[in-house]
């Protein structure tokens, strides 16, 4: 993978944007998206009421012309529209819960993944809170590049531009996956998978009369929605199944995790719990944690030891590699 073949190509994707952002007097984000539309059209440009003029049309075939001749790999163009919706995220001001899961904490879950589905050669993923895909599209195109032939990917997010953004951003990178507009709360049409992974949104469910029947529910006020995602999350999965999930480091230490607990114990086996390093965060009260579940049933059973510590600064290569040896260790024992 060349930097300067991706940096070549985002300056390219960026000024197209930028060109469609000010003609058609736009947000970033939708003229992201309809530029990634105009590349899967082999560089057409969508004309409609006269906008964009032709001077701009012509500007623009000739910049798609010369991105489509770099001819990105997958991942490369992942990275491409990454870098896009950084700029995105500082133009349009999204909040925080729009923005994606950066990719140094990706490849550490890709990682993980690729050592827990060792040998496998079909899996299917869900993503329940897929957002813009670029945690799901980092651990696919890991995944893919470490010997897993065909994944079947599911998304759901009730932000239909978040999925926009996903729908065009799977397409560019030639990942086929179906995408659901919905609540994530309410029932779920996707199929039972063998993954579901998610940075999940961290907060309060606003509508109680949905959450009635979730065992996770508060008794008075609104429900956490990262308590009621994971006890979804759990009954979309195959037995055996595991899901890994982004969650708050002081998850378990609220007077409502007691009941997130008992869903656990019920459904799945707690597997472990990690601390991402601190400096990948901007605060330390926004500072994850990766929590590990298996479903009950099939080949599962309790790992011995559970999983548990932190991963060391990202700087402090010789300590962070010996941590990953740990983990892989940990992998080969209990599978």
């Amino acid at each position: 993978m060349s930097l300067e073949k991706i940096s070549n190509a985002y300056g390219l994707f960026d000024k197209a944007i930028d060109l469609l952002k000010n003609s058609l007097d736009s947000s970033y984000i939708d003229a992201l998206v309809e530029t990634g539309d105009n590349l899967l059209e082999n560089g057409g440009v969508l004309i409609e009421n006269g906008r964009p003029t032709q001077d701009i049309v012509n500007e623009l075939e000739k910049i798609y012309k010369n991105f489509l001749e770099i001819h990105l790999s997958s991942e490369e163009i992942r990275q491409v529209i990454q870098f896009s919706l950084v700029k995105a995220g500082k133009v349009d001001k999204i909040q925080s819960n729009h923005q994606m899961t950066p990719d140094s904490i990706g490849v550490l879950i890709a990682h993980l993944l690729e050592r827990i589905l060792i040998g496998r050669n079909e899996v299917k993923i869900l993503d329940i809170t897929i957002g813009t895909g670029n945690l799901l599209g980092t651990v696919t195109n890991y995944l893919k590049q470490n010997g897993v032939k065909k994944i079947e990917l599911f998304g759901v997010d009730n932000d239909d531009t978040l999925l926009a953004i996903a729908g065009i951003s799977f397409k560019m990178q030639k990942n086929e996956i179906q995408l659901f507009h919905q609540d994530a709360i309410d029932n779920l049409i996707t199929p039972k998978v063998d993954l579901v992974l998610s940075d999940l949104p961290v907060g309060y469910y606003p509508i109680d009369e949905r959450v009635v029947n979730f065992e996770t529910k508060s008794k008075k006020g609104h429900s956490f929605v990262h308590h009621l995602l994971i006890e979804q999350a759990l009954l979309q999965l195959i037995p055996g199944g595991w899901g890994v999930f982004l969650v708050p480091k002081a998850l378990f230490e609220s007077e409502e995790s007691k009941k997130l607990i008992e869903v656990i114990q019920k459904q799945a086996h707690f597997q472990g719990i990690l601390n991402l390093p601190s400096d990948l965060f901007s605060s330390a009260n926004s500072t994850k944690s990766l929590l590990l579940l298996q479903k009950r049933g099939g080949s599962a059973r309790q790992a011995k030891p559970i999983l548990l510590g932190g991963f060391p600064s990202i700087k402090e290569k010789v300590a962070f590699a010996k941590f990953i040896r740990q983990i892989d260790n940990w992998i080969k024992e209990n599978s």
